[in-house]
């Protein structure tokens, strides 16, 4: 349950802080004193979208914190490494000016996701707008479903795979014929390829190899010159070194110390020889020959065809080949995969059918047992003669199944049962989405103690029907703690602990403020709701009256 709810900078709430209590917790107050903002700064712990317009103006960024009391531990704080101390959760949500926003539980950073997941655990909120929801044949299906407690992951897997399937199998058919005639193609690309046979890095060496053949003349005059200069001719360089070392040695034998001198020159005598014999080598390789010259022309110019077709370089044609192939065999091969892939969306279609039949039938007999439980409800909050019927009819396969799921009404004997969104009176949709609430909240997973916040669920409303409305709440409340917002003082007599909703001027600046109610302070604020600003001795004594009979009644 909410223990304590902290507000700051939020809308037109400069900075409150109030601790609610167990039981059925009533606010009121003037229209537009901000009640529904409560319920919305609520609503962001709850994981909600956050707008910078709510920040208040002047300040950077609005903050809303709130402690909750849980039995248990939820599991999936577990699953997020979150710890927390005596069974009591820490969550706060800070919205900066600049629109962005940042959620914390128990002080470690958490996403609006989590806090989204978090909240069934915690409370649940209803208000006006929930009311336009169930309209919704969406929101009707999944509140059967919470009621029925029916597990669709079956389905929704079954669905996913079996759309994936079709969808690859609808692309085959689609594509065929044009990957018949490109296989064509592909074939006559690979035959042109494979006829050439290129080799990774082999235009390289060829263009190395021409230009060695095409310089014959040039590298033999070169290389003899190089060879005479370094080893052949009388002044040559190695010539010059062995006169060097010669001397050297002279030396040495009358001067050790020289030694080290000897030695570091022997090393280039050694070097000087091995490319002598290196370059002798490389002038008895090197001969011309046209014809050689003429075979690397021609493959060169192959391979520059290749290149301009399929690719800037051997290593992009080879890609090119492979890629063909792998076409060609996906085009050879696709008679297989297309009679493969029907096999498979049969035996998942079929499979698909028997999941969406089990939650069909689940659904319909819940559908059953939830219209009797909601009449029963009904008949508590005046509205004895209604019929329900929830009806569950064939729809299109989806991940939920293959149902849809309409609730239809009847509030009068002798009328058809109707959608909705079809019923007249504000009032009797007010206490239907209030009788539905009650009906399915106890068939979620969470069996504990939650927060149930009621925003003006009693419009339009009135009469014995808000006394039926407040019992209800009153009723409801011993199982969990109810937040309710009304205008009604029929309902306020229910109430365990009565909190006034003001908003006040003060230097030129609108704030609303919170405060909860001594007996007195109640009496007079239901006299208030009775006959407006002026509270005369007989709205004193009819709100005596309402706590009075409320009290007896419980």
């Amino acid at each position: 349950m909410l223990v304590e709810l902290s507000i700051d900078n939020y809308a037109v709430i400069e900075s409150l802080r109030v601790r609610f209590h167990r039981g059925l917790n009533l606010l009121s107050g003037e229209t537009g004193s901000g009640k529904s903002i409560v319920v919305d700064a609520l609503g962001v712990l709850f994981g909600a979208r956050a707008s910078a317009e709510v920040v208040r103006a002047g300040a950077d960024r609005a903050r809303v914190s709130g402690i909750f009391e849980v039995a248990s531990k939820p599991p999936l704080l577990d699953e997020a490494g979150i710890e927390i101390e005596e069974n009591e959760i820490l969550i706060e949500r800070e919205i900066l000016a600049n629109g962005k926003s940042r959620a914390f539980i128990a002080n470690r950073p958490a996403t609006a996701a989590l806090l989204r997941d978090l909240a069934p655990y915690l409370g649940d909120i209803h208000g006006q707008h929930d009311q336009q929801q169930l309209f919704s044949n969406a929101v009707q299906r999944d509140m059967l479903d919470q009621f029925a407690a029916a597990d669709t992951s079956a389905a929704a897997a079954l669905f996913r795979e079996w759309r994936r399937a079709s969808s690859e199998l609808e692309e085959l058919d689609r594509t065929a014929q044009e990957k018949l005639r490109l296989a064509d193609l592909w074939s006559f690309q690979l035959k042109e390829i494979e006829s050439v046979s290129p080799r990774a890095g082999e235009d390289s060496e060829l263009e190395n190899e021409r230009r060695v053949l095409r310089n014959f003349v040039r590298l033999e005059e070169s290389a003899n010159a190089a060879y005479a200069a370094l080893y052949d001719a009388p002044e040559s360089a190695a010539a010059q070194l062995r006169s060097v070392m010669k001397r050297l040695e002279e030396i040495s034998r009358i001067d050790e110390s020289i030694a080290p001198i000897l030695a570091s020159v022997q090393p280039a005598a050694i070097a000087l020889d091995e490319g002598a014999h290196a370059l002798r080598h490389y002038l008895a390789r090197l001969e011309a020959d046209p014809a050689r010259l003429d075979e690397v022309e021609s493959r060169l110019a192959a391979l520059e065809k290749l290149k301009r077709k399929y690719g800037a370089t051997v290593e992009e044609v080879l890609a090119f080949q492979e890629r063909a192939r792998a076409d060609l065999r996906g085009v050879e091969t696709s008679n297989d995969r297309r009679e493969a892939l029907r096999k498979k969306t049969a035996a998942l279609a079929r499979e698909y059918e028997q999941a969406a039949a089990a939650l069909s039938a689940a659904r319909k007999d819940a559908a059953r047992q939830l219209a009797r439980r909601v009449e029963a409800e009904l008949a508590s909050l005046a509205m004895e003669k209604t019929r329900v019927e929830i009806r569950v009819s064939p729809a299109e396969w989806s991940e939920c199944g293959a149902d849809s799921v309409e609730f239809l009404i009847s509030p009068n004997p002798g009328e058809e049962p109707k959608p909705l969104e079809k019923i007249a009176s504000g009032g009797e949709l007010s206490r239907v989405a209030l009788a539905l609430k009650t009906c399915t909240a106890p068939a979620r997973a969470r069996k504990v103690p939650r927060t149930l916040v009621f925003d003006e669920v009693d419009a339009g409303v009135g009469g014995s029907a808000a006394e039926a409305v407040g019992r209800r709440l009153k009723k409801l409340s011993a199982s969990s703690q109810i937040l309710c917002v009304t205008h009604l003082p029929q309902i306020a007599g229910f109430a365990d602990h009565h909190y006034y909703v003001e908003k006040r001027t003060e230097k030129s600046r609108t704030c609303t403020t919170i405060e909860e109610l001594s007996p007195a302070e109640r009496t007079r604020e239901i006299g208030r709701m009775i006959s407006g600003e002026r509270v005369t001795p007989e709205a004193l004594k009819h709100a005596e009256q309402l706590i009075k009979l409320a009290a007896e009644s419980y």
